[in-house]
């Protein structure tokens, strides 16, 4: 059993940053595929970005490529999220999901955190 719990949202401006970390337990997440999601009030949980096991090859959603940052550091068992230049469209509950089978970009992983709220005010 693997438990994933986020940190780093809050309130930012537009055009601001934050870091969002994931912390996993388990003995196994250095062989996980970890993936970012985020859900907006009304529309449905859509992918931000993923990272293999090493972190060696990453994908993102066109709507963050270039903003945003995947990264992971598998001897602290942590997944991280750089999001620069914020948009008011950002905003939504920001979810780590990892498993061990490959990378995909719909919301089908075994793992789940309970949700870091973002908020960028225009």
């Amino acid at each position: 059993q693997v438990q994933l719990v986020e940190s780093g949202g809050g309130l930012v401006q537009a055009g601001g940053s934050l870091r969002l970390s994931c912390a996993a337990s388990g003995r196994t997440f250095s062989s996980y595929a970890m993936a970012w999601f985020r859900q907006a009030p009304g529309k449905e949980r859509e992918f931000v970005a993923a990272s293999n096991w090493s972190g060696g090859s990453t994908w993102y959603a066109d709507s963050v490529k270039g903003r945003f940052t995947i990264a992971r550091d598998n001897a602290k068992n942590t997944v991280y999220l750089q999001m620069n230049s914020l948009k008011p469209e950002d905003t939504a509950v920001y979810y780590c999901a990892g498993w061990a089978l490959g990378v995909v970009v719909a919301p089908q992983y075994k793992y789940w955190g309970q949700g870091t709220q973002v908020t960028v005010s225009s």
